[in-house]
C-alpha cells in the first residue's frame, strides 16, 4: 500500500482526522497545541491523530495528499479543512462547531 493509499484510508475510515505533531497530550508544536485545543472547545471527542513526526513518510505525504505545505491538517468526514489558522477562523465564527457537530449526526 503506498503512503498515498494509507492516508486516504486514515481520512476515509475516520470522521475528524488531525495531522499533527507530536499527539494530542504532549503536542510538539504551538499550531498542533492550538489545533488540539480548539478541536476539544469545539467538544469534539473521537479524533483520529497522527503524529507526522514518527514517520517522514507520512509526514511528506500529507503535505502532497492536500497540496498543503504545513502541518497540522485537519479533515472532517473525509474533507480537508485546513491548518492551524483557517481552524482558529473557523472557531471564531462558530463554523468549526456547526462541522463538527454535522460528524455526530
Amino acid at each position: 500500500m503506498s503512503i498515498q493509499e494509507v492516508i486516504k484510508k486514515q481520512v476515509d475510515d475516520n470522521r475528524v482526522v488531525l495531522y499533527m505533531k507530536g499527539s494530542p497530550d504532549f503536542p510538539q508544536c504551538g499550531f498542533s497545541a492550538n489545533a488540539v485545543q480548539i478541536l476539544r472547545a469545539c467538544g469534539a471527542s473521537e479524533i483520529f491523530t497522527v503524529n507526522v513526526l514518527e514517520s517522514s513518510e507520512i509526514r511528506q505525504g500529507i503535505k502532497d495528499y492536500a497540496n498543503w505545505p504545513t502541518i497540522p491538517q485537519l479533515y472532517i468526514n473525509g474533507e480537508f479543512v485546513g491548518g492551524s489558522d483557517i481552524m482558529t477562523e473557523m472557531f471564531k465564527s462558530g463554523e468549526l462547531k456547526k462541522l463538527l457537530e454535522k460528524t455526530t449526526a
